[in-house]
């Protein structure tokens, strides 16, 4: 049997392969100094084939997924962190999603707070959108329902819920 690589599509985007092994090289130093004191979680790769270190901090009732993307060296803090707490055994409440939109972060990170939930048998992920959102309520529908996540909206008080149920 043999491989073949394939062309590229049209419409995809090549790595440059110096990008592509700068960034592992920065990957793996910066898995050395993030392993130090967080747990790596996983290795992924943007929308725009950045490639991505995730990590997780769980304290008492605390958990934070965070994120380092390798185009740039670690700094010692996240380049994007899901916040959550667990308020019953059975659930996890998202606090707070903090870093730059539209680069593929928060699908990362969801996916991963999604995965650590069902190998915890926590069937429930929730959370709030409250008045600060607001002015980007269209685009936190959009990610949230992309990610099966149930979604209330109260336009009139201009706050929100979201729930996720893996269904055990």
């Amino acid at each position: 049997m043999s491989l073949e690589l394939r062309q590229p599509f049209s419409n995809e985007r090549t790595m440059d392969p110096e990008e592509l092994e700068f960034q592992v090289f920065r990957m793996q130093e910066d898995m050395k100094r993030i392993a130090k004191k967080w747990d790596v979680i996983g290795i992924d790769q943007t929308k725009e084939e950045n490639l991505v270190i995730i990590y997780k901090s769980e304290e008492k009732k605390r958990c934070n997924i965070m994120l380092n993307d390798c185009e740039s060296a670690f700094k010692g803090i996240w380049d994007f962190s899901v916040q959550a707490y667990y308020p019953e055994p059975d659930r996890i409440h998202i606090g707070d999603i903090k870093g730059p939109a539209n680069k593929g972060y928060g699908s990362i990170c969801l996916n991963y707070l999604k995965e650590m939930a069902k190998d915890n048998n926590v069937p429930n992920i929730t959370g709030d959108i409250a008045e600060r959102d607001w002015d980007h309520v269209d685009r936190l529908l959009h990610f949230y329902e992309k990610h099966d996540f149930h979604v209330e909206l109260d336009y009139e008080n201009k706050e929100g819920k979201i729930r996720w149920n893996h269904g055990y």
